[in-house]
């Protein structure tokens, strides 16, 4: 099975806690916004639910999955659902290899360099570095020194408009923006204000 290519906009929408009745509504927002990479995380009810809704939109050039993807029978119900993204806080190399095997975009979370190229090595398509404020900015330059040229490396995790220049001169090539960005309750227009301005920062940052 082919695996979905690299998001063209690698911003990754964590929705932590989305309600399945108004997936439908935030995606679009995202959507015009400029998000092409969608995350809900299964560790909140409806988010299978959530992932289908958004799934059945058929948004292009859009990556739709899971967050907080722990074990193989979390991989197999979101691909069930639809997803073809897999975004994890851990490095478990038989989880990524399960989601790279069904062509599932792979994302795992990792701290270490022991954690980065055992997920490399399982199948991942990009790093998430997480938490990237235990991390830091010269924890990012040391991993990015050793990795192989060209991996995606995506700080997750305290991510705002007004800090992604540092992490894009720390070596970050994308971000994963949770509570920033959603969280349950926004209304349609804080949501589009703040991707809007997540957008139009990555933008000029990657000029």
């Amino acid at each position: 099975m082919t695996t979905l290519s690299h998001p063209t906009t690698p911003l990754v929408a964590i929705l932590r806690g989305l309600n399945p009745d108004e997936a439908v509504d935030v995606a679009k927002v995202l959507y015009n916004a400029g998000f092409r990479a969608l995350e809900v995380p299964l560790n909140r009810p409806g988010a299978l639910e959530a992932i289908a809704s958004i799934v059945a939109l058929n948004l292009p050039e859009t990556l739709v999955g899971g967050g907080t993807m722990l074990n193989v029978g979390h991989v197999d119900a979101v691909f069930e659902a639809g997803g073809r993204l897999l975004v994890s806080p851990n490095c478990v190399p038989a989880v990524i290899r399960r989601a790279a095997d069904l062509g599932m975009y792979c994302a795992p979370g990792v701290a270490t360099p022991s954690e980065a190229f055992a997920a490399l090595d399982a199948g991942a398509h990009a790093l998430k570095i997480f938490p990237a404020e235990s991390v830091g900015h010269g924890g990012i330059k040391a991993l990015k020194s050793v990795l192989p040229a060209g991996t995606p490396v995506w700080p997750v995790g305290g991510v705002s408009p007004e800090t992604m220049a540092d992490w894009v001169k720390a070596g970050a090539t994308g971000f994963g923006i949770g509570g920033a960005l959603y969280t349950p309750g926004v209304t349609l227009e804080q949501l589009k204000e703040r991707a809007e301005s997540f957008v139009s920062t990555w933008r000029a940052l990657a000029v």
